[in-house]
């Protein structure tokens, strides 16, 4: 799939000024192995919510830090928040599993007008989404768990420098 604002630049990791991230959603309790080749040299993982077991962000973490939170799949008691922000380099996110870009419910559109990010990731719906929305990039990377619903099953990097930010995405 084509990256986003005009396709991909490729810098290589440790230049000053970028950073990678490694988007993941909907891993739904499955790890494929395929996910440690496509985030090799991340510098930060964003998981945006139905995780399954917190086995899977151990497996994560073994690749780099990680922020997740908890989907409406996952079971109570996951130590996870249904929001979190994050600030990755210069980039602030907000994480969050259910959003409608299109038609934000309430309580979302207060978060994003009170905190001002510069992107939101979301998932649920295991469909790729890449879109800037006034000064702001919604990033649904699909979703990496097992097959359903003969969609693809897909993970993201964004590449954040300077120029502006490039989502990729990765078919597992």
């Amino acid at each position: 799939m084509a990256g986003h604002k005009g396709g991909s630049k490729r810098t290589q990791n440790g230049d000053s000024g970028v950073t990678r991230i490694g988007v993941i959603s909907d891993t739904h309790d499955f790890f494929d192995p395929k996910i440690r080749e496509l985030f090799k040299g991340v510098d930060h993982i964003i998981h945006g919510g139905d995780i399954g077991l917190p086995w899977i962000i151990l497996q994560l973490e073994e690749i780099a830090p990680v922020t997740a939170v908890v989907g409406n799949a996952d079971e109570t008691g996951i130590n996870y928040k249904e929001t979190e922000l994050v600030q990755i380099g210069a980039r602030k996110f907000l994480v969050h599993h259910i959003v409608d870009p299109k038609n934000l419910n309430d309580k979302i559109k207060r978060k994003i007008i009170r905190e001002n990010p510069d992107v939101v990731v979301f998932g649920h719906t295991h469909k790729p989404f890449c879109e800037t929305i006034g000064n702001t990039l919604y990033l649904n990377p699909g979703y990496a768990g097992r097959q359903r619903f003969e969609l693809p099953r897909t993970l993201a990097i964004l590449t954040c420098d300077e120029q502006g930010m490039t989502a990729d995405f990765l078919e597992l």
